[in-house]
């Protein structure tokens, strides 16, 4: 008995002194950029951890099927300059595209987490260069639409907490470019998602020029979802899930970049159609069925799972 008391001390006191350890690296190394609640999106590619980002990589495209990321004041209160480093993702099994593909092609090595969300450290900033953060753009869309896009979500992230997924919308008739055969989007997405606001909101937009207002981009996430057959934020709770997904409107979001009121609560939507998550066993794509079951599956998948994508 005078044994196991003293292995519990000694084990007690060894967890004590790491804690206080820990809390010593905490005040010297605040965990910028990572906040407390990780959202999770379903995957088909190689799912890739860096410190800042993460991302779920396509072989088949050589780039991202998504980015994911967070982005407050505190991050956007770093004065790093840009690095300009690009280079491969060493993290990608299979080796990612490289700066070369890009060469003398005309498109430019367009971010999908953007440089100038990773100001705070010197390695956030150099992450962003890794290639499996860059798909081919147009220049006039990446220094044009996208590029204001970008700048005014980050007028929102100044306000509070927002929550980001980002990439191409990849397909199988894409074009290519460079000896990795990197696939060029015809189209580009953005998800922002403020939990402290209950608000959600998908930007879609056309790898070309664009010179509309980017309300006329406005899409909800149940729209990108089928664009994308990416099942996005599902480890929400599903009531919330389907309200914040299904649902947008342009006047809780301050296209000034004007912070707005807190949107109310959202409310029991079982009354509320929404499409389905289940996917097709032939063609591995989401299905296009609306349901109101509140587990949000048709008839036809009740009680399927997704076997083509990976949720962890």
């Amino acid at each position: 008995m005078e044994e196991v008391t003293a292995y519990i001390s000694t084990k007690l006191s060894k967890k004590n002194e790491l804690l206080k350890r820990l809390s010593v690296l905490l005040l010297i190394f605040p965990f910028f950029g990572i906040s407390q609640t990780v959202y999770k999106h379903s995957y088909i590619g190689e799912k890739i951890n860096h410190h800042y980002y993460s991302l779920s990589y396509s072989e088949k495209h050589e780039q991202a099927e998504w980015v994911y990321y967070t982005l407050n004041n505190i991050d956007l209160s770093g004065t790093t300059n840009r690095t300009n480093n690009f280079r491969s993702d060493t993290k990608v099994s299979s080796d990612s595209a490289s700066p070369n593909d890009y060469t003398y092609t005309g498109f430019d090595r367009g971010h999908l987490a953007p440089a100038s969300d990773m100001k705070i450290t010197l390695k956030a900033m150099s992450e962003s260069f890794l290639m499996s953060n860059i798909s081919p753009q147009i220049p006039s869309f990446n220094r044009g639409g996208w590029k204001k896009l970008e700048s005014l979500v980050r007028i929102w992230a100044k306000n509070h907490e927002i929550h980001i997924v980002t990439a191409g919308v990849l397909s199988s008739d894409l074009a290519k470019l460079g000896e990795s055969n990197v696939s060029i989007p015809k189209y580009f997405y953005k998800i922002i998602y403020a939990p402290s606001k209950n608000k959600m909101i998908g930007f879609f937009m056309p790898n070309v020029k664009v010179s509309q207002n980017l309300t006329s981009f406005v899409k909800t996430v149940d729209e990108i979802e089928f664009y994308t057959g990416i099942d996005f934020f599902f480890n929400l709770p599903d009531e919330e899930e389907t309200f914040l997904e299904s649902n947008v409107d342009v006047n809780d979001w301050d296209f000034n970049g004007v912070s707005k009121a807190s949107k109310p609560k959202f409310k029991s939507t079982t009354s509320v159609s929404a499409r389905c998550k289940g996917y097709s066993k032939s063609t591995g794509n989401r299905c296009k069925n609306k349901t109101k079951n509140k587990n949000q599956y048709c008839h036809l998948h009740k009680s399927s799972s997704t076997k083509n994508r990976l949720y962890k």
